[in-house]
C-alpha cells in the first residue's frame, strides 16, 4: 500500500510546474472554481512565496515534515506550517526559494530532497501567493532550527492526512459568505489554514488527479 501511494504521487506530479495562470490558484485547498469565485476577497497582487512540502521517505511509509512556528512572529506566529517564505530577488524561482528557506529555517540540506513536482499556487490572507514544492526527503537527517522562526518540527504519517476520518469540516468567513474548509487534527496538534489546504490539494491530486 505504501509503495503504491509513493508511485501514485510520482505519477500524478510528474511534469507539473508552478502556476502561471491565476485561474489555477487555490484558496486553502478549495477546488479551482470555488477559489476563482472568491478571488476578489484576496489581494490583487499577492507577494510570491514558496514552501517545501517535505515527504519523508521512511521504509515503513511516508510522513509529512511540518514546523511549529515561533510564537513571536508577526505573521503566522505559533501556527503549523511548511518550511518556506518569500521569493527573494536572488532566488532562481520558487524551487530555489523553497530549498533556501528550508535550509535557513530548519537546516535541512537540499541534497536530501528529491523534488517531485509542484501543486497549484495557494493564496493566503496575509497577502502571499505560495507555490508548494513537493519532494521526497531521505530519512536519517539531523535538523538545526532557527529558533527565531521555528519552535519545533514534527512528522505526521501521510496516511493519516489522506484518511477522510481524520479531516474535520470547519466553517470560516470569507467576505460575506461562510465557506467550508478542512482541518486535520493530529494528537494535540491542529493543522489548519493554508497548510491544511495544501495537504488537501495534494490529496486531491494524488487520489483524484487534481479534479
Amino acid at each position: 500500500m505504501q509503495a503504491e501511494l509513493r508511485e501514485r504521487i510520482v505519477a500524478r506530479l510528474r511534469g507539473t510546474a508552478p502556476s502561471a495562470n491565476a485561474g489555477q490558484w487555490r484558496l486553502a485547498g478549495l477546488p479551482p472554481q470555488e477559489s476563482e469565485r472568491r478571488r476578489a476577497h484576496f489581494p490583487a497582487n499577492p507577494v510570491p512565496a514558496a514552501v517545501l512540502v517535505p515527504l519523508v521517505d521512511h521504509p515503513d511509509g511516508l510522513t509529512v515534515l511540518l514546523t511549529q512556528r515561533a510564537e513571536g512572529l508577526r505573521k503566522h506566529g505559533g501556527q503549523i506550517s511548511f518550511p518556506g517564505g518569500r521569493i527573494e530577488r536572488g532566488d532562481d524561482g520558487p524551487l530555489a526559494a523553497a530549498l533556501r528557506e528550508t535550509r535557513e529555517e530548519i537546516g535541512l540540506d537540499a541534497v536530501r530532497v528529491h523534488v517531485i513536482g509542484f501543486l497549484p499556487d495557494h493564496l493566503v490572507g496575509t497577502g502571499f501567493r505560495v507555490t508548494p514544492v513537493v519532494g521526497f526527503v531521505d530519512p536519517g537527517f539531523s535538523l538545526r532550527l532557527d529558533d527565531r522562526e521555528v519552535r519545533e518540527t514534527f512528522e505526521v504519517p501521510l496516511a493519516h492526512v489522506f484518511d477522510v476520518h481524520n479531516q474535520r469540516v470547519k466553517v470560516r468567513r470569507i467576505g460575506d459568505e461562510d465557506v467550508e474548509f478542512y482541518d486535520i487534527p493530529y494528537g494535540e496538534r491542529h493543522i489548519w489554514g493554508a497548510t491544511a489546504g495544501m495537504l488537501m490539494t495534494l490529496r486531491d491530486f494524488v487520489m483524484r488527479g487534481g479534479q
